[in-house]
């Protein structure tokens, strides 16, 4: 519950316990969550399939998760990725963290050398969209 301190956005949480002069940048900064690019998995027994998604790191592996990047099949052969790159970069760039196994999906797709091309040319990269 928020204190009258105030709240933070994020958590809905009031400033540390003896802290009610705090600045809510400075409390709030400490429980933001960190968001990581991860598999959650879908499909039956014995046939999996997986969402690329972008998820809190707290969250359990097939818990709720921001937003869907891609999809990735390993059952066919050769595996199907389907990664929305725009969407991959965006989160990259806000500080989202790859799994070890999406990181190698995200440079066997391609979209590792497209951010470091967008990172080299400052000038021509798209905005971020807040």
């Amino acid at each position: 519950m928020a204190s009258a301190g105030g709240s933070c956005r994020t958590q809905g949480a009031g400033p540390p316990p003896g802290r009610p002069d705090a600045q809510p940048e400075a409390w709030c900064a400490t429980i933001r969550a960190v968001v990581r690019l991860r598999l959650a998995r879908l499909g039956k027994k014995k046939q999996p399939t997986y969402r690329i998604v972008a998820a809190d790191a707290r969250a359990p592996r097939d818990g709720a998760f921001l937003d869907v990047v891609g999809l990735y099949n390993p059952r066919t052969d050769p595996s199907t990725i389907h990664i929305d790159a725009d969407k991959a970069i965006k989160w990259l760039r806000q500080g989202a963290q790859p799994s070890g196994t999406v990181e190698r999906l995200l440079v066997v797709a391609g979209v590792r050398a497209r951010l470091q091309e967008l990172n080299a040319t400052p000038g021509d990269a798209p905005p971020i969209d807040a």
